[in-house]
């Protein structure tokens, strides 16, 4: 005997005896479904139907759930199991096939379940019953003695073990939905990561919004000025010029400096120009002495109060101080002075005032300095009393790097720049070292004194996280402070520049040559750059360049440098070239004077570099080192040969006569013995 459900009563089997049909029952019902085994079997002939005896009368359990009538023996179909409902059995069978429904006995249908498609409750999921231990509950197996179809049918025909319905083990059910329900975890942390992620991106990215609102903008680079020296060999660079000013107005008026009655306006107290490689791999700043002689080009006035520029023009003069050219033109004419004596291309530029000064070392805790003895001054008094290591706070460094009338020193403008030189190269230690950058506190603290105390023009919160993140791996060693090399002073108290030196020392910058007291550390060949290496033949260069066909002149990008002496003639000359379809990619001064008009070209591009030297009469093929990156880019230098003669170019394709080539003079650069040198890795007590 089996059990139907929890609640069903014990049904015995019973052959059913012939009785006439009572008349059926009028009452709709569903139609009994078909048994699977008639849907997979053939057809068989109709007989006639098997009377089916009266209803047995109703139990007390047994109303809610009659009995099912038995399948004919002719189609041989599976008895429903007693785990199955009418409800069931309707809701996976198809519809019958047979042309009128069957006959039913029962009076009264459980509910229908929802479909298999519909969400299941908990509750009413269906109980699974778990073998005991030695227990299977495959199918059993068929009685002995039958074979092929009867074997099947029996095996289908056995009762199942109640409420088993071929799903998954409770255990296996279990482990599920554990599965489930930590992948539903992982992703709920996932989704609140994600989120926390565009939180902080976003307030990272607001809170660099919000400082760069604190910046003031000031008009004062000349990007595309004629002095710029090889402007191809910059490219990549970085420079800044950084300007400490003395003005007494506003706040700056409160630290002691004095009043604007003293001394009105603004001067450049400190010049810094700091350059820094395109593959970052040193740092050099040059400081020139703010009383240092100079030749002012033409400037418009400024008006250090409010920033802005007057339309009075000043015509250009000799034997001006440095920091009066910024006094009287403000950044504009500063800038003009500086790209034009250092060649370098300012791209940047940073200004501010003592109280700026003051507020950015307080908003680092300080840095710390080093002396030898009490510094003591004849105007601002005791600076220092004491000698050692200490950290000075925002006033105490403010007139640290301002003492200018030490009379140990000798040289007070010379002293000064030393000592401030010390005090960036504490501050730069102490910022790699993670003592600013990985304090929230302090680099907060820095970056909003920075922005607030500050003028510029081409810097901005994001240029300068860039910045210092492509300087990570730079190591203080390979930052160097250099020092304008003067030769006495003039009548008028003005630091005579001593101009072949300093055009030395910036050369070198431009061709990133090796400085003296920089401690930086080369980067290694790699395996293909010394295979080349070897490969390489050892005989010279060719003297004359072999037959090459010209190129199309619009393919040509071509820098125009003036080392002729005359003024403007590079200029002309590029508009000129221009005109017949090279692309220009700069215009500025050579480094030298020069003779001869050179075409300098490096390894690949003979055939550009003889189509311009076709053009102009009397040119000179010059080849620069492998080493060497132009970037494709010709350089044609006028010398004072040049006669402004240019020839029209010959069609592509056109064969070019052999033409006589040169090698770029190789060796280093003499610098100044006596150059005054400042390395970041020094951190003696001196």
């Amino acid at each position: 005997m089996n059990k139907v459900g929890r609640d069903s009563a014990p049904v015995e089997r019973r052959e059913p005896a012939a009785a006439p049909s009572p008349e059926p029952d009028r009452s709709p019902v569903s139609p009994a479904p078909t048994p699977r085994s008639a849907r997979s079997q053939p057809p068989v002939p109709t007989q006639p139907p098997v009377p089916t005896p009266p209803p047995a009368p109703p139990s007390a359990r047994s109303t809610s759930r009659p009995r099912p009538a038995p399948p004919t023996r002719s189609s041989r179909a599976a008895p429903p199991t007693p785990s199955e409902s009418v409800a069931e059995q309707t809701r996976v069978a198809e519809p019958p096939r047979v042309t009128e429904p069957p006959r039913v006995t029962a009076t009264t249908l459980p509910p229908p379940r929802p479909p298999r498609g519909w969400p299941v409750v908990p509750d009413d999921e269906p109980t699974v019953q778990i073998a005991m231990t030695g227990e299977s509950l495959g199918p059993p197996e068929p009685p002995e003695g039958l074979t092929g179809t009867d074997a099947d049918a029996a095996q289908r025909a056995a009762p199942q073990p109640a409420g088993r319905t071929g799903g998954p083990s409770r255990l296996a059910v279990s482990k599920r939905r554990r599965r489930s329900r930590i992948a539903l975890a992982g992703r709920t942390v996932v989704a609140f990561a994600s989120v926390l992620a565009l939180v902080g991106t976003g307030g990272i990215w607001g809170y660099v919004r919000s400082t760069e609102a604190g910046f003031s903008q000031i008009a004062a680079l000349d990007t595309e000025s004629t002095d710029i020296v090889d402007p191809v060999g910059q490219t990549g660079d970085e420079t800044y010029l950084i300007v400490g000013t003395d003005t007494r107005a506003g706040a700056s008026g409160a630290v002691g400096a004095g009043t604007a009655e003293d001394a009105e306006g603004a001067r450049a107290d400190t010049v810094i120009l700091v350059n820094i490689p395109a593959d970052r791999s040193r740092v050099v700043a040059v400081s020139f002495p703010r009383d240092l002689d100079v030749e002012r080009p033409v400037c418009r006035g400024w008006d250090s109060a409010t920033g802005d520029y007057a339309t009075e023009i000043f015509p250009a003069a000799d034997g001006d101080k440095l920091n009066a050219t910024y006094a009287l033109g403000g950044p504009k004419c500063l800038v003009k002075v500086i790209q034009k004596m250092s060649g370098l291309k300012i791209g940047h530029f940073v200004g501010i005032d003592f109280a700026g000064f003051e507020s950015m070392v307080d908003g680092i805790g300080g840095v710390e300095v080093c002396t030898t003895a009490p510094l003591i001054d004849g105007e601002l008094g005791t600076v220092l009393p004491t000698a050692g290591r200490q950290m000075l706070d925002g006033r105490q460094a403010l007139d640290y790097v301002r003492a200018r009338k030490v009379e140990a020193e000798g040289n007070g403008d010379y002293g000064r720049i030393t000592r401030q030189q010390k005090f960036l190269s504490s501050l730069l230690r102490s910022a790699l070292s993670n003592k600013v950058l990985l304090d929230p506190g302090k680099l907060n603290g820095f970056i909003n004194a920075f922005t607030q105390a500050t003028f510029v023009e081409n810097v901005n919160t994001e240029s300068l996280v860039k910045l210092g993140r492509s300087l990570q791996n730079v190591d203080a060693g390979a930052v160097t402070f250099l020092t304008v090399p003067t030769d006495g002073t003039n009548d008028w108290g003005n630091e005579i520049p001593r101009l072949d030196d300093i055009k030395a020392i910036f050369q070198a910058i431009i061709d990133d040559g090796p400085l003296p007291g920089e401690k930086r550390d080369e980067p290694a060949p790699s395996e293909s750059a010394g295979s080349a290496a070897m490969a390489a033949p050892s005989a010279p260069a060719p003297t004359v360049l072999p037959a090459q066909e010209s190129v199309d002149t619009s393919y040509i990008t071509l820098q125009v440098s003036n080392a002729s002496g005359e003024a403007g003639l590079a200029a002309r000359t590029a508009e000129s070239l221009g005109a017949y379809g090279y692309s220009i990619y700069a215009v500025g001064n050579y480094s030298g004077t020069s003779s001869h008009t050179i075409v300098r070209f490096t390894q690949g591009q003979e055939a550009e570099a003889a189509t311009v030297a076709s053009m102009i009469p009397g040119a000179v093929l010059q080849q620069l080192s492998s080493t060497a990156d132009r970037l494709g880019i010709v350089e044609l230098v006028l010398g004072s040969d040049f006669a402004g003669t240019i020839a029209e170019p010959q069609l592509p394709g056109t064969l070019l006569e052999p033409m006589p080539v040169e090698q770029a003079p190789a060796g280093e650069i003499e610098l100044p013995v006596d150059l005054a040198v400042t390395n970041a890795g020094d951190d003696s007590c001196g």
